[in-house]
């Protein structure tokens, strides 16, 4: 992809509009049950972005109590068979690959001439970003088109919820290329699961207008102004297990999903590359042996 001055002026301006403010006025649209608001977006959307509703759950577009509603409709049973091997790491989202790859000892690829740190991506502790040197990344672009449930690669015991503050920048693939550390200082949820294969990462990124992030365990994640806020589970109530393929949670609005597993544990399929498209539940990797 070759930037021009039309890519770098878009991305320039997004340094100057106050994402926050603006991504809090479009939740509130977003979460209207008012009909003259909520059918105008979802029409509108669903025609711009040629969202196919033969899919979903519910095809009728005005059934939606809200564009938030509608933005995470569920889809029907069968919809996105998950592969069922045993040794496969799955697609945890519909999208595109923005890329995957090695981490190079704690270095995550972003775009050319850019990377950021496991311990910036992760909120900051050394400790839960070392069992990730010199494993395995794959990020995966979710546009507005998508289906925007998020789902387990790997079976696996969450450990971990980590909330981390940060900016509101685009996440499509002209931003990535040209805002340094984008992933890692945007506002994201990090979800750090232990599984047969050690520790497994998670990281859903919020982006300029999403609205929210949502988990299946903890519901809406509200920001925390400036802090960083760890939340750890199984210490005093029952784990929570998640199987290969469970929903995990969802984006009100498009965004990015990261998956992170640690050295000599698995590798990706080789038809992946930047741009290959993504469909939740089909084969991502595989685990490897143990030596």
């Amino acid at each position: 992809m070759h930037d021009t001055p039309r890519d770098k002026l878009l991305t320039r301006i997004q340094y100057l509009v106050p994402q926050h403010l603006l991504s809090r006025v479009v939740g509130l649209l977003a979460a209207s049950h008012s009909s003259a608001i909520k059918d105008t977006f979802i029409q509108k959307f669903a025609a711009r972005y040629q969202v196919d509703m033969n899919e979903a759950a519910e095809p009728d577009l005005q059934s939606y109590q809200s564009f938030n509603a509608f933005f995470t409709r569920a889809l029907k049973p069968g919809a996105r068979p998950v592969d069922g091997s045993a040794d496969s790491i799955v697609c945890p989202a519909d999208g595109a690959i923005s890329q995957l790859g090695p981490i190079e000892g704690d270095r995550v690829f972003q775009a050319k001439g850019f990377h950021y740190t496991l311990n910036e991506l992760l909120g900051g502790d050394p400790a839960r970003a070392r069992p990730f040197e010199n494993g395995v990344f794959a990020t995966v672009y979710l546009s507005p088109r998508d289906y925007h449930r998020v789902h387990m690669p790997y079976g696996g015991t969450l450990r971990e919820m980590v909330y981390v503050p940060g900016d509101l920048f685009s996440v499509n693939t002209r931003t990535a290329a040209n805002v340094p550390r984008l992933f890692a200082r945007n506002e994201r949820v990090v979800a750090l699961f232990d599984t047969d294969l050690g520790p497994m990462a998670v990281v859903m990124v919020g982006a300029m207008i999403v609205s929210s992030v949502e988990t299946i365990w903890a519901g809406l994640i509200q920001p925390h102004g400036r802090q960083v806020v760890v939340t750890r589970y199984g210490d005093k109530q029952p784990p929570i297990v998640l199987n290969k393929g469970d929903e995990m949670g969802r984006f009100r609005l498009g965004s990015t999903a990261i998956v992170l597993f640690g050295k000599d544990v698995a590798s990706w399929e080789r038809q992946y590359r930047e741009g290959t498209p993504t469909r939740m539940g089909t084969v991502l990797g595989r685990r490897l042996p143990k030596a």
